[in-house]
Order: C-alpha cells, then structure tokens, then sequence
C-alpha cells in the first residue's frame, strides 16, 4: 500500500499541471459546456489513479517477466530459439495495443482493400514490430551497434515514401508512435534488458535500450510497403459531431460505457503476454510459488490501471482536446495555437505511463548517473518543440516531410557524437513518448484545429502526423542530453586526474 500511494502521488504530480492548463483555458479562451467540463474532471480523477496503479503492476510483472524471459533465451545460446520467440512476442504484443486499434479505425481507406478490413493494418503493424523485435535481439547478441542499423532502416523509410502517395505518410510515420504504447513498451524494454544482463563486458549495458527504438521504425515500413502493394491513395478521415452530456446522468453512463469497452480492450491486451508468461514457466519454471503470487497480482494492477488510465484519456480527455483546438483555432487566425500547443506538449508527456517505465530503467540501469528528472526534463521539451512544430504544420500547410527529414538526419548525425547508450535511450523514448495522452488529448486537438482552419478534408494529411513529430523530437534532445552528459563527465575526470597529479607531485617532493 506503501508503494501505491507513492506511485499515486507520482502521477498526481504528472497530471496535474495538464490539467491545471486546460482549466484556465476554459475560463480565459475557451469555454465548455457543464457537461464535457465534468467529464474531464472525472477523467483527470481517474487518470491520476489509474496511472499509479499501472507503474505499480508494470513494475510487479511485465519487467519482471520481460528480463527473465530475454535473459533466459540468450542463456540458451540458440539463436533459432531467440530469432522465433522474438518474432512471436512481437506480434502477439502489438495485435493487442489499443493504440494500434484506434488508428487502424481511423484509417477506412485501407480497410476498404481487402475483406480483412481493420486487421490488414493491425496484422501489416505486428508483423513488422515482430520483424523488427527480432532484429533487435539479434542485435543484441551479436554486438551490432545501433546507430548503423537505425541509419539503415530510415533511409529504407524514407526511399520508400517517394513510391506512396501523400496522403498516406503521415499514417505511415504515426503508425511507429502508436504502435510502441503502455502495454508493449515495459514488455520489449524488459526484454532488451534481460538479454544484455547475460552479456558481459564493456558495451553491456549499452545495448540494453535500443529494441522500442528498432520496433518503432518496423511499423512504418510495413506499413508503407502495404500502401505500395494496394496503391493507397486518397485517405480520408470521417470527423464525428461532439455529443457532450447534458446532466450527471449522462457523464455517469458515458463512463459506464468506457469502463465496459476499456476493460475488454486491456483484457484482450492482457491476455497474450499472461498466455505466454504461463508457457513460459511450464517450460523453464524460473519463478518460485511467491514470486508467481507477486507476477499475478501486478497483472491485476496492471489490469485496473491502464482500464482507469485509458478510460479516463479517452472519456474525458479526447472531447477536451477537440474543443481546445477548435476554440484557439478561431482566435487571432489560430496562431495561439503554436505557444498553447508548445506549453501542453512540455506536461503532457510526464502522464504517458510509458514514459516513467523508461525514466526508472534508464536510472536503474545507468545506477543513478543518468537521473529520472534529467530524462524527464529531455522529455518535455522534445516534445514541447513537437506540438509547436504540429501546430505551425496546420497554420501553414506545408508538407510533413519538410520536418521529418531534415529532423531524422539531424538525429542519425547525432549518434556519431553521442555516447552509445544515449543512442539507445533517445530512440527508444521517440516511441514511448507518442502514447496514450498523445492519442487521446494531443491528436482531437490537432484535429479540432484543423477542422476549423483547414477543413475536415485536410485532416489525414494536416492533423494526423503530430504522432510522428512526438516521435522524433526526443531522439534529438535526448541525444544532445547525451553529448552534455559526456562533456560534464569528461571534465570532471579531467579534474579528477589533475588532483591525482597534484597530490603525487607533492608526495614526491
């Protein structure tokens, strides 16, 4: 219970300041009605909640099982074994991310393609994370360094965008940031862990982030091979009339119909990764009866906390966002938009359950020398530079690859000049920073904005792509993080080896 409430008030200092600038955006320039204002209460209530019982069960079972599982097939040597596991814990994670239903919905162009309908983009997204995962592993073990293979696989990305149309490219780019959300994200980082524990020597630790990074990039294309093979063209966005409550009765049923579909959503998610953790120790029995007993009731935190946490994002978050969007697009041509977007984007990333999963390993792994709060700090304004730079897209219109691509060279060129785990660390947080929050708050906004200066028409290619710039930011901040961490590190050893001069020259004389 200890541990709960500390987790709790973790996140009531992550939530609240999102939720103090909504408040006084809907006082000074945007206005609600009674009914979404309350919903959005409610939602921030059971955000705050939801988020610490989620930290709480991640850290109970999905790290645990994650570490134990890559250690022990690295262990076995059988590179077989490793390349197959990978492969299957890939797919079998992400065809159950909620984040990866809800685009696939959002995307009826390729749906109409096949008889597959929604599951041609989920099953397209899962085989390339599990293609992708098992790379990483591999990488793992054979001592590859990252930054050869990221440069490899983005240019692979972006040679094969000339051959899709545009209108597809920002659902291809968004589909890495969705694909990576709070369910898959502590179970591959885990993995990453566990399989660089066996490792020895130096580089060790180094190479123990690096696999979100990778199953980031596999997403993307994919998904852009399957608009090549269909020759997607011409997607559309159908924009839905806001329907708020008008009396606690209806916020009451509203949410009694989030619990129900949320629930089913986090079982469903749930399931593969239980399924697999039971298979797992009937094979290799690794866990002793108390640790199970531990494992079983992390789940159920888990369960609790992420159907609290996307109930609340979805229910009570997504209408605000929209709402926000459109008021601040009508004010002053809409360039409000750029600082209250820039000033949204620096908290929101600290409600992303991901975000702190990452944070407390990067501090684990790194015993304390690279901090939570530094990480945290990188975190916000990468993702603060984002939101401006998705906001400034929708004022201007210019097209999403004017960004990506001067941004991702500016990122690769970094990891010549970055010490290699802040590699790692930097491309792994692109992933987990575009999550739930993104989807729920960041995303209606830019849509509702968009709807109201460029029209609904302009949405798959204006709005959706916001994803994608959450994604890439970080890996630029954090690496520039990197390279000051490496500079003060330096100087201090420089100093330290002037005194160690100092004192010898004195005892010789």
């Amino acid at each position: 219970m200890k541990a709960l409430r500390d987790k709790i008030v973790e996140s009531l200092t992550s939530i609240l300041p999102i939720a103090l600038i909504v408040l006084i955006l809907s006082v000074a320039f945007v206005p609600m009605d009674t009914g979404t204002f309350v919903l959005f209460l409610v939602g921030v209530f059971l955000l705050i909640i939801g988020l610490g019982c989620f930290m709480l069960g991640a850290d109970m079972s999905m790290l645990v099982i994650g570490e134990k599982i890559g250690a022990t097939i690295t262990h076995s040597r059988k590179i077989w074994l490793i390349a197959l596991i990978s492969f299957v814990i890939g797919i079998i994670v992400t065809i159950a991310e909620p984040d990866l239903q809800i685009l696939a919905e959002q995307v009826p162009a390729v749906a109409e393609q096949t008889p597959l309908g929604n599951y041609l983009l989920i099953l397209t997204v899962a085989v390339g994370v599990g293609i992708f995962l098992m790379i990483g592993m591999l990488r793992i073990v054979f001592h590859i360094p990252l930054h050869f293979l990221l440069i490899l696989f983005y240019a692979i990305a972006f040679v094969l965008s000339i051959f899709v149309s545009p209108d597809f490219w920002a659902v291809s780019f968004d589909s890495g940031g969705v694909t990576t959300g709070p369910m898959t994200v502590p179970f591959i980082m885990s993995l990453g862990v566990g399989v660089a524990s066996i490792r020895s020597g130096k580089g060790s630790k180094d190479d123990s982030f690096g696999l979100v990074a990778l199953s980031s990039v596999g997403p993307i294309i994919a998904v852009l091979v399957l608009g090549i093979v269909f020759d997607i063209h011409d997607v559309s966005y159908t924009l839905e009339a806001l329907s708020p409550p008008t009396d606690t009765r209806g916020v009451f049923f509203e949410y009694l119909h989030g619990f129900g579909d949320y629930a089913a959503e986090v079982a469903i998610a749930l399931s593969p990764i239980i399924a697999f953790f039971i298979l797992f120790q009937i094979a290799a029995r690794v866990f002793r009866k108390r640790q199970i007993v531990r494992i079983v009731v992390g789940f159920v935190y888990t369960f609790v906390g992420l159907t609290l946490f996307l109930t609340g994002a979805n229910v009570g978050f997504m209408p605000v966002g929209r709402l926000v969007g459109q008021g601040l697009a009508g004010l002053w041509g809409g360039w409000l938009l750029i600082p209250v977007g820039m000033i949204i984007g620096y908290f929101v990333v600290a409600a992303e359950p991901a975000v702190h999963v990452l944070n407390k390993q990067v501090e684990r792994m790194s015993a304390g020398a690279i901090s939570s709060s530094a990480m945290m700090k990188g975190l916000c304004i990468g993702v603060c530079v984002s939101i401006g730079l998705a906001m400034l897209r929708i004022l201007t219109g210019i097209s999403i690859m004017w960004i990506l691509i001067p941004g991702y060279l500016i990122a690769l060129v970094l990891t010549f000049f970055t010490p290699p785990i802040f590699t790692g660390i930097a491309f792994d947080s692109g992933g987990v920073a575009s999550g739930a929050m993104v989807s729920s708050f960041v995303l209606p906004l830019a849509i509702g904005a968009c709807d109201v200066l460029r029209g609904a028409d302009a949405v798959m290619t204006q709005a959706f792509g916001c994803v994608a710039f959450v994604a890439l930011t970080p890996l630029i901040s954090i690496q520039i993080l990197g390279i000051v961490y490496k500079h003060k590190t330096s100087k201090i050893k420089r100093n330290f080896l002037a005194v160690e001069d100092r004192v010898l020259e004195y005892e010789v004389y």
